[in-house]
């Protein structure tokens, strides 16, 4: 399991240790608008079963979402997803609401897209959103992914689905250090 340090943010897979911290933020519910809803009606039972699942991940495929910690306090998840109903992987984020609006989500987000293309060599990486998600699509623009359709995930119908492909974002990122681009991951 690989845990990443960006400019302000630690990443490390959720340990068991931070359920309670991590069912806080998963079912804030400004958070918890914005995600599938849960099967369980314990949000402490379902955040150790997400951290099960994302462990599995990481033992299966090299990686799923982290945990988000700003100095030492859990503040969100972020990372990569294997999404099987699209048989790819996304790159999501959802953090605590008094974290909004300080650009830890894009930080997030271009750490998991490099793990995810320099590291593991994904061939795509797509991100979803409810459509009147502005926040999350602006995300998704501003680390150079694109849009491609609607489609319909987890009871949520008209998402919208942003990607890019490895060979876009290395062409993406080798013109970033060309001088100013607009749009650099």
């Amino acid at each position: 399991m690989t845990s990443l340090q960006t400019t302000r943010l630690s990443l490390r897979p959720l340990a068991p240790a931070d359920a309670a911290a991590y069912a806080a933020m998963r079912f804030h519910p400004e958070v918890a608008k914005w995600l599938p809803a849960g099967t369980d009606a314990d949000p402490l039972a379902a955040a150790r079963a997400a951290i099960d699942r994302f462990a599995a991940a990481w033992r299966e495929r090299g990686h799923a979402p982290w945990g988000v910690f700003l100095d030492g306090r859990l503040i969100g998840h972020g990372g990569l997803n294997f999404v099987p109903e699209f048989a790819a992987t996304e790159v999501l984020w959802a953090l605590h609401p008094d974290t909004w609006g300080r650009g830890y989500a894009t930080e997030v987000a271009r750490a998991a897209l490099a793990f995810g293309f320099d590291m593991l060599e994904l061939p795509l990486i797509f991100a979803i959103t409810l459509e009147s998600n502005m926040a999350s699509q602006a995300v998704m623009r501003r680390i150079g992914l694109g849009y491609r359709k609607r489609v319909d995930y987890k009871g949520f119908k008209d998402v919208v689905w942003f990607d890019v492909d490895r060979e876009a974002y290395r062409r993406v990122m080798d013109s970033c250090g060309q001088g100013p681009v607009q749009n650099c991951p």
